[in-house]
């Protein structure tokens, strides 16, 4: 049984997808939830004992030190950080990505969960009780293939980012995971501006993806949901600087 009883829980994202997937389950599981996204979450999650939302712009450089102090004023301390939120690209090639594209998804995908983490683990220390972070990545963090440019640079700085972190507070009781989801089904391309798609790059992911997705379709966010559980648990307590691919084989090509 994963066992995360009255943790306090910063999940990023927690509006749609994976973030919303894996509010719903801690909260399921009994932790007490600090949600950040700029849209509002369903009312359903709101509704729920041990749920309190925040709503920040991550693109404003102070969020990250006033997400820490707004969960530690709600909820007293912090056990877990979960860098969930993300930022796309539109595909586009490195011939064809612009520079705000390139900093907006920098900033989203890399800048804001190392400086999240950072605030964490100065309350970590503080508590003396160490704790979780638990990043997420993607397949195309482990690979430089059919993703957009900027959006697999932002990947693959995240598991940098992971590895570091593991190491460097090894000793603290503090660990630093992330997975790598690939073929989910999260609705992250619903909100894409399709005039400004790479038509080039995008023509050759329908092929890739069915190269990897099983026989039931694209996974649903739960199966992510489950797995930062297991990562963010007492359970997993000796898992620390994994990077876990959640993308039925995909990574095996």
């Amino acid at each position: 049984m994963i066992q995360l009883k009255d943790k306090v829980t910063i999940v990023t994202g927690c509006s749609s997808g994976i973030g919303l997937a894996t509010s719903e389950l801690f909260i399921e599981q009994g932790a007490l939830v600090f949600g950040i996204d700029i849209n509002a979450p369903p009312e359903n999650l709101t509704k729920q004992e041990g749920f309190a939302y925040g709503s920040f712009n991550l693109l404003d450089p102070s969020s990250p030190e006033k997400i820490v102090e707004a969960c530690v004023e709600k909820f007293g301390r912090v056990d877990v950080v979960l860098n969930i939120a993300g930022a796309r690209d539109n595909f586009a090639g490195l011939d064809k990505v612009d520079l705000d594209t390139w900093n907006r998804v920098m900033t989203v995908n890399v800048t804001v969960p190392a400086m999240l983490s950072k605030h964490a683990v100065e309350r970590f220390r503080k508590q003396e009780s160490g704790g979780s972070i638990v990043n997420v990545s993607s397949k195309a963090g482990l690979s430089g293939a059919i993703a957009g440019t900027a959006y697999t640079a932002s990947k693959h700085a995240i598991i940098g980012l992971t590895k570091n972190t593991a190491w460097r507070f090894r000793n603290e009781d503090i660990r630093c995971n992330a997975i790598c989801p690939g073929g989910f089904d999260t609705g992250g391309t619903s909100s894409f501006d399709k005039s400004k798609i790479d038509a080039d790059n995008m023509a050759e992911l329908g092929p890739v993806h069915s190269l990897h997705k099983s026989a039931k379709g694209r996974a649903s966010p739960l199966k992510a949901a489950e797995l930062l559980a297991f990562l963010s648990s007492p359970q997993a307590a000796q898992i620390n600087g994994a990077i876990v691919p959640i993308d039925n084989a995909w990574s095996c090509i």
